[in-house]
């Protein structure tokens, strides 16, 4: 299928269908007694964050588990790196040492094909920077035809940090490549230059964006990747660009909310919608395992 998972720009809608319907069987496992094998023994992963997670992470570490392979996960703050070794060099020591696979997430774009052009072993990227998330992408699409039974003709509204949103990126991309429509809705501060090139649709006012959609997406005020002073207070952001169940009901009756986690509780979802029956944000979190399942075994499958 490919060597590297780095970013969802290139990957066709033949990859994802496939790529989906593996992710079915795995979750339909995960779900069993017995959602343990050894497709993958002998494998080993090592897991290379260079920034905090909990959902990625840990769902990588439980797709390798589940499919019989091994995780070495390095734990930056302790490595060499500390030391000031280079992330190539670091990468190269990994694979030195008969590792089979790289995930990888960091802060600065591009780091995972920095990687990916350094070393033979596959690379899959966990995020980096402002640019990329494409298994969040994935598990987000998984999620949609989950739900819908589809996603070509649906609508998905993206709402709140564009601009500092790889998530957002990599989902304008699978969504529109599946044939949805995508439509996105933040404070002016938060909408990143030439928007209006990007595979979506610029509302002007919050009520446009929830009319006639199917599933809207929270996303998370990323703090440590903005200035201050983009928007005046959270009291204020949730009034004005919250996710709340008065908005829901402009939406499409089937219409559900997600949000790729973590959520600033009572500002991009409103307490009223947080715990809705509508609100897949921890259906999300179990379709992570079943997705990164599918891709892990694609990946490493084909290398044998």
């Amino acid at each position: 299928m490919f060597k590297d998972f780095l970013q969802m720009k290139g990957v066709t809608k033949r990859q994802l269908e496939t790529l989906l319907s593996s992710a079915e069987e795995m979750k339909r496992r995960i779900k069993s007694k017995d959602k343990f094998s050894d497709e993958l023994k002998g494998k080993i992963v090592a897991t290379l964050f260079y920034e905090n997670s909990t959902r990625t992470r840990t769902s990588f570490e439980d797709a390798c588990k589940y499919l019989g392979a091994a995780v070495a996960s390095l734990d930056v703050a302790t490595s060499s790196v500390q030391k000031g070794e280079s992330l190539v060099d670091t990468a190269k020591t990994i694979e030195a040492m008969g590792t089979d696979a790289i995930v990888i997430r960091h802060s600065v774009s591009g780091a995972p094909k920095l990687v990916a052009d350094s070393v033979d072993i596959p690379v899959i990227n966990a995020g980096d920077g402002l640019h990329a998330h494409p298994t969040q992408a994935l598990l987000d699409l998984f999620t949609v035809r989950e739900h819908f039974g589809k996603v070509e003709g649906l609508t998905v509204a993206i709402i709140g940090d564009i601009k500092h949103s790889r998530v957002a990126r990599s989902n304008m991309e699978s969504l529109t490549t599946m044939g949805a429509t995508v439509k996105v809705f933040a404070p002016p501060t938060m909408l990143p230059m030439g928007i209006e090139r990007m595979k979506c649709v610029v509302c002007r006012t919050i009520e446009e964006a929830f009319v006639g959609t199917d599933a809207v997406m929270g996303l998370r005020i990323q703090l440590e990747r903005q200035q201050t002073g983009l928007f005046p207070s959270y009291g204020e952001y949730s009034r004005f660009f919250g996710i709340n169940a008065e908005r829901m009901k402009l939406a499409n009756k089937s219409a559900i909310i997600m949000h790729p986690g973590p959520v600033n509780r009572g500002v991009e979802l409103a307490y009223d919608v947080l715990d809705a029956d509508c609100c897949r944000k921890d259906e999300q979190v179990a379709n992570g395992v079943a997705v990164r399942m599918a891709l892990l075994k694609a990946i490493l499958e084909e290398k044998k």
